[in-house]
């Protein structure tokens, strides 16, 4: 449905219609959540949630499918509406607001073009829903297509643009609503690789250059490392830990932090004991460990861990190689298996020196295993209401298709 307010305001000599919430004498936080839930029936897929998203910057919500990031997100669009607890949009409360009266605007994985327009006509029609003049949508058109360098494609069809431009025709159609928050519910996951990673970096470029706040849901850990000021993971509908991308990677504070951002090696309690003296349980990332000579003896710095193996498995991945590593037992108990990353430093036509089978030892340093809580298993994702609901309208600003 579309927004009746009267309210207008100047901006760069454009007259045009604005949510009826406005906060532009706010200073602090972009979205505020106190308290929030959600429940599906007897299902809770948001429980008790309380976070701070500054304003300017990138926040991105990680977690696998059915955490309960897309609820979240689609709670503050004001898709969803919360069971329980508040959402604040710089300061003000909006937990019962319609979404055309937030100044929020989402980006959806599928862009939902209009097939039928331009793609001038596409970004410009947030503006023509919201009354602005035609002189006033020409020029605010242009710079928006300038910014995504695509002016040159103005006048083609949706159908006629690749995946990536079809994105930054998105994009560029929920800026030049000039919102105060852009959502973008996993906009890169339908792109290959090779694109997806080139986009990550102009859509960083893109937030920097508007300095809005950006709220960024992806399941795919490289992505919000890459793109984000800061990382909320998400795990069975509530955060498991918020903060810098190296902070979150280098110093996880649970079991699931720690195995789902990147590759791990979980010592549990009574192999940490035996190898750290530490009975909690630890991760060790595999970039932390060392292969080394296995007639090596142990080593005499008290700061060092070192223990015997076999080579069971060699993963080359280009950039590094992977190797699983069979370690003895202590004392009588049983070994484990270490991963172990290492650079491939070596000249290119040069003979692996590591191979299958081989004898070996792993070495890494005391400090650099991190003590972690232990986490409850994650839930399956089809027991969850973490996906798009079919009865909302996914079209551009969720007003009538024209």
């Amino acid at each position: 449905m579309v927004s009746t307010s009267d309210n207008v305001v100047e901006e760069n000599h454009v007259t045009m219609a604005q949510p009826t919430i406005s906060h532009d004498a706010h200073t602090g936080p972009a979205v505020s959540l106190r308290g929030i839930a959600k429940q599906f029936g007897d299902l809770t897929a948001v429980k008790d949630l309380d976070i701070d998203i500054r304003a300017g910057e990138f926040f991105s919500m990680l977690g696998p499918s059915g955490s309960g990031k897309t609820t979240v997100l689609r709670m503050i669009a004001g898709f969803e509406e919360p069971s329980a607890g508040q959402i604040l949009l710089h300061g003000q409360d909006v937990t019962k607001a319609a979404p055309l009266d937030r100044e929020v605007n989402t980006v959806f994985q599928d862009y939902a073009l209009f097939p039928h327009l331009t793609i001038a006509e596409n970004v410009a029609y947030g503006l023509k829903v919201r009354k602005a003049d035609k002189a006033a949508r020409t020029k605010l058109v242009g710079e928006a297509l300038e910014q995504v360098q695509l002016s040159h494609l103005a006048d083609r069809r949706p159908n006629q643009l690749s995946g990536g431009q079809r994105q930054r025709i998105a994009l560029a159609r929920a800026l030049i609503l000039r919102p105060k928050v852009l959502l973008l519910d996993e906009p890169l996951g339908a792109l290959d690789k090779q694109l997806r990673e080139q986009m990550q970096i102009e859509l960083k470029q893109i937030q920097r250059e508007v300095g809005i706040t950006f709220i960024f849901v992806t399941h795919d850990q490289e992505e919000a490392l890459t793109l984000s000021d800061r990382v909320a993971v998400f795990n069975n509908g509530k955060i498991e830990q918020v903060g810098a991308p190296r902070e979150v990677y280098e110093f996880p504070q649970t079991e699931f932090v720690a195995s789902f951002l990147g590759v791990t090696n979980l010592l549990s309690s009574d192999t940490s004991e035996r190898l750290l003296g530490d009975a909690r349980l630890h991760s060790l990332r595999p970039e932390r460990v060392q292969l080394v000579d296995g007639s090596a003896g142990p080593d005499t710095d008290p700061g060092v861990v070192t223990v015997a193996g076999v080579v069971a498995e060699t993963v080359y991945a280009g950039a590094h190689t992977r190797y699983l590593v069979d370690t003895e037992g202590l004392e009588g108990a049983p070994g484990v298996r270490f991963i172990v990353e290492k650079q491939n430093t070596h000249t290119p036509r040069a003979e692996p020196s590591v191979s299958r089978g081989d004898r070996v030892a792993v070495r890494f340093q005391r400090d650099h295993a991190m003590p972690i809580a232990a986490s409850e298993p994650s839930r399956p994702a089809g027991e969850t209401h973490d996906e798009v609901d079919p009865d909302i309208d996914a079209s551009p600003m969720n007003v009538p298709i024209p």
